[in-house]
């Protein structure tokens, strides 16, 4: 049982990252998504995958899981009958939400539709005080009249979240444990559970979207566990989560929310691994695929997290990777506002029927098509070659736009491309100059099917000089999955004055919380020497309305001293200033557990060749949209550690294409990683 694989579900393809921990040897493999039913081209692809790694069922080990089922059911509407419990009185607090406009400065637009239409939504006679005190008892009757309203409201799953249930649950897990005992083919969704913080209206939208996928991730989950119990039967299968990570098939059923976000977060813990490997421990990564762009800023080989997230025009309080998704991808859309303008994105020509050069029926132009006009992708096709691009098909659907224009077809595609780049910087920027960093002081991380083949437009309008293209970019987020460790998260709310007087009260919190980690480590058998933990305190001054997340030391007692000046530190970097003499608070304490799975190094490469390196081909390259130029194509096979290009070039392999302007430059690093140095970067 050597073999651990990956397995990232996207929009448009579906990858596989094999590593036999033994001998290190890696396999990779890439299919078309199957977005009717995902499951089928992960099937078909692990056995396509599998004859090649010369193994038999039993040695697959783990298999590690990015799937996109609860963020397509979402998209599509294709979640469960879902009904709501909550407090008498706060039957409508799911449509009063915050009282905000979806939209500043559009008064036209509208929150999307409650996911629980009124009248499956039911009061309960309780009432709990905001320090955990019972005011009102549940009573057995009020127990009885919400299992029978719910047995005829004919509903598969039920959200349940009453008052200040984040600091004493036991009202929730009263008609929690009733519903499980009298319907026991309900999904039961306890906010006390899904997400047990303060701000009541945002954990009542969590755990009713929560509910609203169980039952869809759980028929999915039982599938998938069938087929691969057949392929893989001892393999231990783990789903990645919005915050990286990974858990247990039965706690993504209970809590399927935690996946909502999970390809885009493997991405991410691929790129720390390559920045790791390759000594760049600030970077921004661009994952460009076929639907979206996704990007996120790494200090330190550490990713900003998130604990408030809009999910399909719904608030979300779960923690994420801190991610900026944007709709330019491989398979966006060119179009034409009534302004004239042409537009790209965010409509996406998707997996089906895809871009036009796919040959599946595709009709309008897109970014992937623009990129082959240009000659900036082989008309060999994708994939080395096994899934070929009609490079005519490609040209005819952008015509009729270049006539619109009045511009020739690759001047047509070049703009075309310029838009869905202006789309992707703007995302960087909220992320980084927004935020008080300087783009230029980081390394562009490109991966993702599509992310090479833009990066150097991307870098030179940032002024970023210096690009790291992973070894099998397309296939990252797959190989994330494969350095994952297993993850979970724990909160207590407690609002908390920091002082010598509170600390008692602090470290009493903190140990719940370290017990907590403690029976979670126990429970998935992780050795002492894979347990890691991670403090952080959710921290304001006194009088304020939002906090920042605090890193504090979780191997030694906390002191006020030591906890006052990192939450100074914080809020001077966040916001330029602290005030030394106001008081401090803590609203959320937070602890996360992880135990190491494996750890990848950077795999054995051959020297550097002393033969002269021979392009495949040389084919003409439009950079601009004016002229096209003679450039020499490499196989990035025969690019080992060492390998110095001049541009232009373009380096093509099985999963990604990269392109090398004129007047930049590329090397080989000793793990693998493609160095592209930027000149001229604006």
């Amino acid at each position: 049982m050597s073999w651990i694989v990956g397995v990232d579900v996207g929009g448009t393809f579906t990858d596989f990252h094999a590593v036999d921990t033994a001998s290190g040897r890696i396999e990779r493999h890439k299919t078309s998504s199957t977005p009717d039913d995902p499951a089928r081209a992960v099937i078909e692809g692990f056995a396509a995958l599998f004859p090649r790694l010369e193994a038999a069922p039993e040695d697959i080990a783990r298999i590690s899981h990015g799937t996109t089922v609860g963020t397509n059911a979402l998209i599509q509407g294709r979640g469960a009958r879902v009904a709501l419990v909550v407090t008498e009185g706060f039957r409508d607090l799911l449509e009063i939400g915050r009282q905000i406009r979806p939209h500043m400065f559009d008064l036209q637009k509208d929150h999307p539709a409650p996911l629980v239409p009124r009248q499956r939504r039911f009061e309960a006679a309780e009432r709990m005080l905001y320090d955990g005190s019972v005011l009102r008892p549940l009573e057995t009757g009020a127990i009885e009249g919400a299992v029978a309203e719910l047995r005829d409201a004919d509903v598969d799953a039920v959200a349940v979240c009453f008052l200040f249930s984040h600091v004493n649950p036991c009202h929730e897990r009263q008609l929690g444990a009733a519903l499980a005992e009298a319907l026991p083919d309900l999904s039961v969704s306890l906010s006390s559970g899904v997400q047990p913080e303060f701000r009541e209206y945002e954990r009542l939208s969590t755990t009713v979207l929560n509910a609203y996928l169980q039952p869809v991730m759980g028929r999915y989950l039982r599938h998938f566990e069938s087929e691969l119990s057949q392929m893989a039967p001892k393999a231990v299968l783990g789903i990645n989560q919005s915050a990286g990570g990974l858990m247990s098939p039965e706690r993504a059923r209970e809590l399927p929310i935690r996946t909502a976000l999970s390809g885009p977060a493997a991405g991410s813990v691929g790129a720390i691994h390559t920045a790791r490997l390759a000594g760049t421990p600030d970077v921004i990564t661009l994952d460009m695929g076929g639907t979206s762009a996704d990007v996120c800023l790494i200090r330190g080989l550490e990713a900003q997290m998130t604990y408030e997230r809009w999910i399909e025009g719904y608030p979300a309080r779960l923690a994420s990777v801190d991610i900026n998704a944007v709709g330019a991808g491989g398979g966006s859309i060119a179009w034409f506002e009534r302004d004239g303008l042409m537009k790209v994105g965010p409509q996406s020509a998707g997996a089906v029927p895809g871009p036009a050069c796919y040959g599946h029926g595709g009709t309008e132009p897109t970014v992937t098509d623009a990129n082959l006009v240009l000659g900036r992708l082989s008309p060999r096709g994708l994939l080395g070659g096994g899934m070929a691009l009609d490079a005519a098909a490609a040209r005819a659907v952008l015509e009729p736009a270049a006539q619109r224009l009045g511009m020739s077809v690759e001047r047509t595609a070049h703009g075309m491309l310029g838009i869905v780049v202006a789309n992707m910087v703007r995302a960087i920027r909220a992320i980084s100059v927004e935020r008080g960093h300087d783009p230029r002081d980081f390394v562009l991380l490109p991966f993702g099917g599509a992310g090479p083949l833009h990066a150097v437009d991307v870098a030179r309008a940032l002024g970023i000089g210096r690009i790291v293209v992973p070894a099998a970019p397309g296939i990252l987020c797959a190989l994330g999955l494969i350095v994952s460790d297993l993850k979970e998260g724990f909160v207590i709310s407690r609002t908390t004055r920091v002082g010598e007087a509170g600390m008692a009260g602090i470290a009493d919190i903190v140990a719940d919380l370290m017990a907590q980690a403690d029976g979670w480590f126990a429970a998935e058998g992780i050795e002492p020497a894979a347990r890691q933990r991670e403090l952080s305190l959710d921290m304001r001054y006194v009088g304020q309305n939002y906090e920042l997340q605090v890193p504090v030391p979780a191997d030694r007692p906390l002191t006020a001293e030591g906890v006052t000046r990192a939450f100074f530190a914080m809020h001077e970097q966040s916001y330029g200033y602290f005030t030394p003499d106001d008081a401090v608070e803590v609203v959320n304490f937070r602890l996360t557990a992880s135990g190491v799975l494996h750890r990848q190094e950077a795999p054995a490469l051959p020297p550097k060749s002393m033969e002269a390196l021979a392009p495949v081909e040389t084919r003409p390259v439009w950079y601009d949209g004016e002229s096209s130029c003679d450039t020499p194509v490499y196989d990035r096979r025969t690019l080992t550690p060492g390998v110095e290009l001049a541009g232009p070039a373009v380096v093509e392999e099985l999963d990604a294409t990269t392109v090398v302007f004129p007047g930049d430059s590329l090397r080989v690093g000793g793990a693998g990683n493609m160095i592209v140095t930027v000149g001229a970067a604006a």
